[in-house]
């Protein structure tokens, strides 16, 4: 990145007159959008998943399952829940895209992103969403039958299954989807220079975890949008300093 910025300089006639390249301004933007929405999917998609934690868990009894849906335990939370998700979703939609565009700015540097990783980097971040949307959809959907079905609920045993099924399309598909997205961010933005060493280092433990981790914990759902704001921090810096190279 620091090259972009280098090379529009020189074109323009270096900073004479304190005048930023059209360029150089167009790209910051991206920057700037890239951490807002990002910082943005952040608190979003935490909200959502607090929201969606009230619903009952794969490791407690039917009678729990009965007890919160009569009770009208998913009336407000887990619908409130279930509406929070989309916007987190969009908020990563347009995270993803404008640090694809910041990538893609990069080439006109003549430092071209690899083709493959920035196709993983498009795949896996259109997939967690998928999950993300999916998987929020099936362990709210007896809570949304409560709020807008005159007809008795369904059994326990349906509760659960869709339960499970919510449940296998975050932490199983969901995390890993998230996890290659890292990785291919994370490569693909230290090869243009837009993150320092560290925060590279922190990507690559970050996704390595996602993608070998077999636990159901909410926590590791969490890992992702912490590593999105670390992300979105970085590249606020890097939009408030366009001339100062990344620290390594």
């Amino acid at each position: 990145m620091a090259r972009i910025w280098a090379s529009e300089a020189v074109a323009d006639g270096g900073s004479a007159g304190g005048r930023v390249p059209p360029e150089v301004q167009r790209i910051t933007g991206y920057l700037r959008m890239s951490a807002v929405s990002g910082i943005g999917f952040a608190v979003l998609f935490g909200a959502a998943l607090v929201l969606l934690r009230e619903a009952p868990g794969l490791g407690v009894p039917d009678s729990a399952y009965t007890a919160f849906y009569r009770d009208g335990g998913g009336g407000v939370l887990v619908t409130i829940g279930l509406y929070v998700v989309p916007f987190a979703g969009i908020a990563f939609l347009w995270q993803l895209a404008a640090t694809r565009a910041v990538l893609s700015a990069s080439a006109r540097a003549h430092q071209s992103p690899p083709e493959i990783p920035r196709l993983l980097q498009l795949a896996s971040g259109v997939l967690f969403v998928a999950m993300l949307f999916a998987g929020s959809a099936a362990v709210g959907a007896i809570a949304l039958l409560g709020s807008f079905s005159v007809d008795p609920l369904p059994s326990p045993e349906v509760a659960r299954a869709l339960a499970a099924t919510g449940y296998g399309l975050l932490f199983v598909f969901g995390v890993r989807a998230a996890g290659m997205y890292m990785i291919t961010t994370t490569t693909l933005a230290r090869a243009v220079g837009l993150f320092p060493r560290w925060v590279a280092v922190v990507g690559y433990l970050a996704a390595a975890f996602l993608l070998v981790s077999t636990t159901f914990h909410p926590a590791i759902l969490l890992v992702f949008p912490i590593w999105t704001v670390l992300v979105s921090v970085v590249l606020l810096v890097r939009a408030g300093s366009p001339n100062k190279p990344p620290s390594h």
